[in-house]
């Protein structure tokens, strides 16, 4: 027959639980939130579409290596300004060369309808200006 936990048990148990919760590694301490905005060359409204905004190592080697985080924005086409947070890994980002922030504007099908990018030098918020695309 097993025998029941004493209540020092259970609660040494819950407090190295909480312990080890508080310190991990992929807590909000371990990312930097960065900020930015969107805007369409025109000056006018971000046509309809999807827009996919990616922190990039431009000298990551594979497409997956230069990818450091992503997000994804539908845009109704009735906004000039289309503001993003990006979550990326705080290891990914401070000391690390010029990353660069690059948005697509796609349409539903997938065919890529404006593009651009900017610098991200490790601070402050960044703002994008996409341009169309000619096929």
């Amino acid at each position: 027959m097993a025998r029941q936990p004493t209540r020092r048990k259970v609660l040494t148990t819950l407090g190295a639980t909480a312990l080890a919760a508080a310190t991990e590694p992929s807590s909000a301490g371990g990312l930097v939130e960065i900020r930015g905005d969107v805007t369409y060359s025109t000056g006018g409204p971000i046509p309809e579409g999807y827009l996919k905004i990616r922190l990039e190592d431009p000298n990551g080697g594979s497409k997956a290596q230069r990818r450091i985080a992503e997000v994804h924005v539908k845009s109704s086409g009735a906004v000039d300004t289309e503001p993003f947070v990006l979550n990326a890994p705080r290891s990914r980002v401070e000391g690390s060369a010029p990353l660069e922030v690059v948005a697509r504007l796609e349409r539903e099908d997938g065919w890529l309808i404006a593009r651009g990018s900017q610098h991200f030098r490790g601070s402050g918020p960044v703002s994008v200006t996409l341009n169309t695309v000619m096929y």
